[in-house]
């Protein structure tokens, strides 16, 4: 069966935004490449990729547009994301969590984009690729868009100024003179191995500024929704964490549905029962750790950790540091 690589709707919006306000032929164009001429209705449509790249490269050059995929990304903003996937990241303790949450459901974006983290001394690449579209004519339209949302991602935790020292893309592609100025200090490379951006280390264990700002999408099902729950769990949790912790079917009983609805509901959002736990006791930590002079073993009881070494592992699967780390970092601001 042949593969048909599919982009939101979303994401061709502001190309088509310019051209409309340039006065530009936007319907025959969109015509020519057979893709549907009310798109405001269809935004979070699927539409095929490869007429979606020929149709901004064709625009772009007929049009006298230079960078086009940039100018189209600053229409763009976090909220053009998913509905689930922004409710998750807005539900990340950290930010490495948040970026993780994004490589994960990547595919549902453009179905064959896959994300990544790469690990590199004192920096961290977040990098991205479509499959199968090596060699491929005008894919920094894509890659441009492919870039500029994970930088939205980490300025809901690093603030809304935030900028990576390097912009990287996997075609051989250079920026105008017009798109450089808009990015100071910012090197661009091309002709990578994937699209990336970079980001110190140390920016992964940032935590969220954005908690509850992102409403949660309907479970379309009677009683509270999943991320309803994550809420109710995020506040009644941290009273058990020095003691016994509730198992997930007392939480069940709690919440008053069945083990497997609760389940089922969470599985829905891409959470799990587990996954709200060790939220809740990382951000407990990260409290003591970040206001108080307890021992990392204090700390480490005080959230539910029997085992320090255990604390330490789990510590830094979410903040990608260890705790005396975070706590370093913390106390340099």
């Amino acid at each position: 069966m042949a593969d048909i690589p599919l982009t939101r709707g979303q994401f061709l919006l502001p190309f088509v935004g310019i051209l409309d306000e340039m006065g530009a032929p936007t319907h025959s164009l969109l015509e020519k490449f057979r893709l549907p001429s009310s798109l405001e209705e269809k935004s979070d449509f699927y539409l095929p990729l490869l007429p979606v790249l020929r149709f901004a490269a064709t625009a772009g050059r007929t049009q006298g547009i230079e960078d086009f995929g940039f100018l189209a990304t600053q229409r763009l903003h976090f909220s053009h994301l998913r509905e689930r996937t922004r409710a998750l990241i807005a539900h990340s303790p950290t930010l490495l969590v948040a970026l993780r949450h994004a490589c994960r459901w990547a595919s549902r974006e453009d179905t064959i984009l896959s994300m990544w983290i790469e690990h590199h001394d004192d920096h961290a690449r977040v990098c991205s690729r479509l499959a199968g579209t090596n060699g491929l004519l005008n894919l920094e339209y894509a890659q441009w868009i492919q870039n500029i949302f994970p930088i939205y991602i980490i300025r809901q935790f690093a603030g809304p100024d935030w900028m990576p020292t390097t912009i990287a893309f996997e075609t051989r592609y250079t920026p105008g003179p017009a798109t450089r100025s808009s990015w100071p200090n910012v090197r661009f490379l091309s002709g990578q191995h994937a699209a990336w951006i970079s980001l110190p280390i140390s920016h992964l264990s940032l935590s969220n500024r954005s908690t509850g700002s992102s409403a949660a999408p309907h479970d379309h099902a009677d009683g509270p929704s999943a991320f309803d729950i994550v809420d109710l769990l995020k506040l009644m949790l941290p009273a058990y964490l020095d003691e016994r912790t509730p198992a997930l079917a007392e939480v069940a009983e709690m919440a008053g549905v069945s083990a497997r609805t609760f389940q089922r509901k969470l599985s829905h959002v891409g959470l799990t029962y587990s996954d709200i736990l060790d939220t809740v006791r990382y951000e407990n930590a990260a409290r003591l750790l970040r206001d108080t002079d307890c021992r990392i073993i204090e700390v480490a009881f005080s959230s539910g950790y029997t085992d320090p070494a255990h604390f330490s592992r789990a510590f830094r699967r979410i903040a990608g540091v260890t705790p005396r780390q975070f706590r370093e970092q913390s106390r340099l601001g």
